[in-house]
């Protein structure tokens, strides 16, 4: 029993043993209780999600959109890295920046009643506000700002360059601890984009 049991654990993992594992846990329609989870790490598996949001398995982009859907159903961002989840398998997986894309958003109301709800390469649909804040980072080298959103637990999204053109076109300026911040509104929170000294050249 001993010696097969050590033989289980030196299989190393698959993509379509996590496939079934992950298809087992969605059956409830909700997503997997991924956090709870604390299943012995089985090794790292051959997959790459690229910055822009297209994932890669054996370096060839994966083609079945419900598949990639299912994977980000199970997938964790710990201390040391992303991992995929299931009861019984925690694999790693390489992220070149955030794991998903915020493809679309949505805007209802205006000024601090203002809600934007953000849609995701991968099909979930969060609503920014204290739980889930927008943040933005500038490139160190260009300047360039790289904007992002929290979908859940420690995952976000990156905030794609349309959707960011237009969260720009219906930003406000708001003081952030005595600073003027240009910035938007969405479920009564203000998420700072640029400080208006950036923008008005001072």
């Amino acid at each position: 029993m001993a010696k097969a049991m050590r033989g289980q654990m030196n299989v190393r993992p698959t993509a379509d043993g996590i496939e079934a594992a992950a298809r087992a846990a969605a059956k409830s329609g909700r997503l997997p209780p991924v956090q709870d989870w604390n299943p012995p790490f089985c090794g790292d598996l051959d997959i790459h999600i690229k910055r822009d949001g297209t994932w890669f398995y054996l370096g060839t982009p994966i083609g079945r959109p419900e598949l990639v859907r299912l994977f980000s159903t199970i997938l964790r961002k710990d201390e040391d890295g992303f991992f995929l989840i299931t009861p019984v398998e925690k694999v790693g997986i390489s992220v070149e920046d955030a794991p998903f894309v915020a493809v679309d958003f949505t805007a209802e109301g205006s000024g601090q009643q203002q809600k934007l709800t953000f849609h995701t390469n991968v099909g979930d649909q969060v609503v920014a506000g204290p739980e889930f804040p927008i943040r933005v980072e500038l490139e160190s080298q260009t300047n360039e700002p790289s904007p992002y959103v929290l979908v859940r637990d420690a995952l976000e999204a990156l905030i794609d360059r349309k959707s960011f053109y237009r969260l720009v076109d219906i930003g406000d300026m708001h003081s952030v601890d005595g600073e003027k911040w240009f910035g938007v509104w969405s479920s009564g929170e203000f998420f700072p984009i640029s400080p208006a000294s950036d923008l008005d050249g001072s």
